[in-house]
Formats: C-alpha cells, structure tokens, sequence
C-alpha cells in the first residue's frame, strides 16, 4: 500500500492548534520543531546534530499526518485548509510522495453514490445513479470544497436534519463547506437557506451545487463563522447547522443564540466523542436543552433546542 506525507507548515506560535486540527483526521501525528535548539549548539546530550536542523528556520514548525492509497486525501486537505482560515493561520500545506496532478483528481473513484438518513442520497456529478421512488438525489460536485457526504460528521449532521426538518423552515448552515447540508435542507422542503463559509473557493462550489440542483432557494456567501450572516426577510432561522469542530462551535455557542427563533434547533457535528461533554456544557451555559446525539465510529453530532 502506499502512502503519502500530509504536511502542513506554520508559525511555531501556533502549532498547538495545527496539532489540534491535525489530530482530528489521525490521532498519529508527526511534529516538527526545533525552536528550542540553541544556535551554535553541535550536540544533544552527546548526539551531532544534523546541518539542517541547525539551520533550519526556528520560528517555523510542522506537523505531518500519513494517509494510506485508500483514503480520500482531498477532502482532510480540504477540511485542514478550512480550520486554518478559522483559526487565523496562515499555514503551507504539501503532500509529500505523491504527484499533486494525481491526488488532486484521484480521490474521485473512492467517492460514489452515498445514502444519507432514510431517503437521501448523494450522487457524485460523473456518476450515473438510478433512484427508487422514494429516494431524493442531491447531486454533488465537491470541487476543492469539504463535504462530499461521505464523512462521518456530514452523514450525522444530514441524517439529524432530515430527521427534524419542517416543511417552509428556514435553515442556516455556518461554515458549509460544499453547501451540501444547505442542498439537503432545501431537498427536504426548506423554505429558505443560506449557506456561508469564510472560503471563497468554498462558497464558489456551494453555488454551483445548488444550480446543479436547482435549488434556487440557497442564499450563499462569504461569512467568517456568524460575522456577516444575514437574517432572510428578516426572521430568525428555524434550524441552524455547523458542522465544524468542537472548539469553534463552543465558540459560537454564546452567539447563535440570537439567529434562532424561540423553539428553533441547533445541530453540530464535526465532535469528536471526548469532546462531546465540552459542547454540551457550553450550550447548556448559554440557555439550549440538549435533544438528542448520533455517534459513529468516534464521532458525535448533537441537535439542542433553543427554548
């Protein structure tokens, strides 16, 4: 099997986060930093000390994750490159090993048709697919976006919608990624949606997907998490979605609130087990009763109310 070296170079200030994001796809990480290597120094306890180490650069640090030939590289750079812009880091990301023409499309033939909840199903673009009666396609074309539907955290997150969805409801998703919940949303009978991410390219693919939909009810642009989110007509969403990480929804949680009617949902996803209990505790903190959870192979996606 091969693999190929994800590496993802930035400042050394902040390669606790980088960490963090990184530890969220492999728990595996590989950690470069030789800040605390004094100039001039030959050897450790006795050991030489390589020339490029010596000088290399000491206020830059990295950390690399392995990924196997089966998995889908393009969707973890997506999602590294998304947390970066959340975070305000200003990171370099390489894939080591591999030709960047051939991982930039192979990641296509491990994307195929994929069944969300009880009648969703997300059809990749170059894909042909014949529905039952009772199915409802979303076709999806990626792009450079995170989102495809074959996650965990989306799958969790869709399937918590589509379970709570009301025909007319008006839906937010923060940072959406592909648009791919925003499509769902609208699939099941939304009113009106809106779909914003702080990616351009991102927010580029969530409009092409919804005119491949035709879902002309998805209101799409750039918003750093809920800085320029926009109310539609002026009314409070019914559901909101963020399918994120565990930091940033506990980041959120004391200002979305206010973008959600009396009575209206909250579903996160993208948390990994052991931090459920930490976003539960913060939404809890700021008023939402918690209604229900997902779990699926050590991750959790939860939906709240807001009284």
């Amino acid at each position: 099997m091969t693999w190929s070296q994800l590496k993802v170079t930035c400042k050394v200030p902040h390669l606790d986060t980088l960490c963090a994001i990184m530890s969220v796809i492999d728990s595996a990480i590989m950690i470069e930093d030789y800040s605390d290597i004094e100039t001039g120094l030959k050897t450790v306890y006795g050991d030489l000390i390589d020339e490029s180490i010596l000088n290399s650069d000491k206020s830059i640090a990295a950390c690399s994750i392995y990924v196997s030939e089966d998995k889908n590289i393009n969707e973890y750079i997506s999602f590294i490159k998304s947390q970066l812009d959340e975070n305000g880091i200003d990171g370099k990301i390489e894939v080591l090993g591999t030709d960047e023409e051939e991982w930039s499309t192979a990641w296509k033939k491990y994307y195929k048709p994929t069944h969300i909840g009880h009648k969703m199903v997300i059809v990749p673009s170059w894909e042909e697919y014949t529905p039952t009666e009772e199915e409802i396609v979303i076709d999806m074309d990626p792009g450079m976006a995170f989102g495809t539907g074959t996650h965990e955290t989306t799958r969790l997150c869709a399937e918590l919608l589509e379970e709570n969805i009301q025909a007319g409801d008006y839906m937010l998703d923060v940072g959406s990624g592909s648009g791919i919940l925003a499509i769902c949303a609208s699939k099941l009978g939304a009113g009106k949606c809106a779909a914003c991410d702080i990616d351009p390219v991102a927010v580029r693919t969530e409009k092409e997907n919804a005119e491949r939909n035709a879902c002309g009810n998805i209101d799409c642009y750039v918003s750093d998490l809920l800085s320029d989110v926009k109310l539609l007509d002026g009314r409070q969403f019914d559901i909101v979605t963020a399918n994120i990480v565990a930091d940033i929804i506990i980041r959120l949680a004391p200002n979305v609130g206010a973008f959600i009617r009396k009575d209206g949902l909250f579903i996160a996803s993208g948390i990994i087990d052991e931090r459920e209990a930490d976003v539960d505790a913060a939404l809890k903190k700021c008023g939402f009763e918690k209604l229900a959870a997902k779990h699926e192979k050590g991750w959790c996606a939860v939906l709240f109310k807001k009284p």
